[in-house]
């Protein structure tokens, strides 16, 4: 498990104890001001208490995740805390051709499917995986019990995923319509490919 360190917004020294010994003062008993919560709601998500949405496709797609970043001032990151159930698998292989990511195993073990291969995994692991091509990747639970770990990646937008088992390919953008949030998204396979001129006057 990730050990999370009390913010200084949050914290006091405790008598006695080295310096660099704090304790959360939100968990003492201690209001916090306006301004603390304002950032604490900005700034701080906590993934073990995170509402997880539960998702199943079967026969092998099982697990849970929560979105962390959505509704913090995080801009250009998104963190997720994914769990996989035994012998299921995260989400299908692919890669990214602008979006980076890493993922930090905190409990269990299983299997990084990985440009073709399989690369054993377990907790303390942290994969990087770059854009482009070279790394296709999927999460397989190898094992007997949950697969957990946080995904965290690059929000870059917009951006086409390529899904080599399927051949697939997912453009999507985010923007702004009128004034308002808007997203696009479209997928589709090479042989539904259409011509620069098709439908054009």
């Amino acid at each position: 498990m990730i050990e999370r360190d009390a913010s200084p917004e949050m914290s006091m020294r405790l008598p006695g104890r080295p310096k660099g010994a704090y304790r959360s003062a939100q968990h003492e008993g201690f209001s916090m001001s306006q301004k603390q919560q304002e950032l604490r709601a900005k700034l701080i998500r906590n993934f073990n208490s995170a509402p997880m949405n539960r998702e199943e496709r079967p026969p092998l797609y099982a697990g849970a995740a929560a979105r962390l970043a959505p509704g913090t001032a995080a801009a250009k990151l998104g963190i997720t805390i994914d769990i996989v159930d035994p012998g299921k698998r995260s989400c299908p292989y692919h890669f990214h051709y602008a979006q980076e990511e890493a993922f930090v195993i905190l409990e269990g073990e299983g299997t990084l499917r990985v440009a073709g291969e399989m690369l054993a995994v377990s907790a303390g692991d942290t994969i990087f995986i770059p854009p482009g091509p070279q790394y296709p990747h999927q999460f397989i639970n190898t094992s007997t019990a949950p697969l957990k770990y946080l995904s965290i990646s690059t929000r870059e937008s917009p951006e086409v995923v390529e899904y080599p088992d399927s051949g697939k390919y997912l453009a999507m953008a985010q923007g702004t319509l009128d004034g308002a949030p808007h997203a696009f998204g479209r997928m589709h396979r090479e042989k539904d490919d259409l011509d620069y001129w098709d439908g054009e006057p």
